[in-house]
């Protein structure tokens, strides 16, 4: 009852930055030397745990700027492996990550959008990008295509929107055990879905195929585990994942 009370008396973009002074706030409890995270240069000596009924993954969260294994191990690619933070390029985030948006607030040709404005400047469906044709430098689009309803029509959006020569990032919760996408129309609670693909609001759970989903006449593909250019004990200090949910596709419009 307490929980309804305060979701209704408080607005939405009121209690996300209520949660996030109160993350900091206990972040200061956690500071120590056994973790680091990349994305917003503190240590401490854990981070927190994510879970969702079927996995809790243990030292999954940065405890000041919230950063995910994926966000601090994409953070890190683009820092070393690209140069989408010199020269202010052009670049799409759809869903933007807190701690990755940060480092692009300096760039005035940044644009992050999303369906729902509170968690971006620019409310935005990806299935119907409000932006001209070859208009973009990079996209940045992490674990968003799993959610959307007709994911083609969002990939050949994306792809509509990418400079001849830009590169598009896209990452998704995959099963590395199956070569197939699953998604069913049967799978329709939150707890069906959570059973069926790992999370709740999932639409599906993408396979090794993932790659082919993407594919498109003008995308020329690789995937990237970029855990691999870490040793073991980078990896466990940064914590970076097992590689469901890290891998990289680089899609380059050609």
């Amino acid at each position: 009852m307490i929980k309804n009370i305060y979701r209704k008396t408080i607005s939405e973009k009121l209690r996300r930055k209520i949660h996030i002074f109160l993350r900091k706030s206990h972040s200061l409890f956690l500071r120590g030397n056994k973790f680091y995270c990349p994305t917003c240069s503190q240590s401490f000596k854990k981070f927190l745990s994510k879970g969702n009924g079927i996995e809790t993954r243990e030292n999954s969260v940065c405890p000041y700027c919230a950063s995910l294994e994926r966000t601090r191990l994409l953070y890190l690619f683009l820092k070393n492996e690209t140069k989408i933070f010199n020269n202010n390029p052009k670049i799409l985030h759809i869903a933007p990550e807190d701690a990755l948006k940060k480092h692009y607030l300096n760039n005035p040709n940044y644009y992050d959008v999303d369906i729902n404005p509170n968690y971006a400047s620019h409310k935005m469906d990806i299935t119907n990008i409000n932006f001209d044709d070859n208009s973009f430098d990079y996209i940045i689009c992490s674990h968003v295509l799993g959610h959307i309803y007709n994911e083609p029509l969002a990939i050949n959006e994306l792809s509509r929107v990418l400079k001849s020569g830009g590169v598009l990032f896209a990452l998704s919760l995959i099963d590395l055990n199956s070569a197939q996408t699953v998604e069913s129309d049967l799978n329709i609670t939150p707890q069906q879905k959570l059973q069926a693909y790992g999370e709740p609001d999932l639409l599906r759970l993408h396979g090794l195929d993932f790659i082919d989903r993407l594919k498109r006449t003008n995308l020329k593909i690789d995937v990237i585990d970029y855990r691999t250019n870490f040793s073991k004990e980078e990896n466990i200090k940064l914590s970076l994942g097992n590689g469901r949910r890290e891998l990289i596709y680089k899609c380059v419009k050609v």
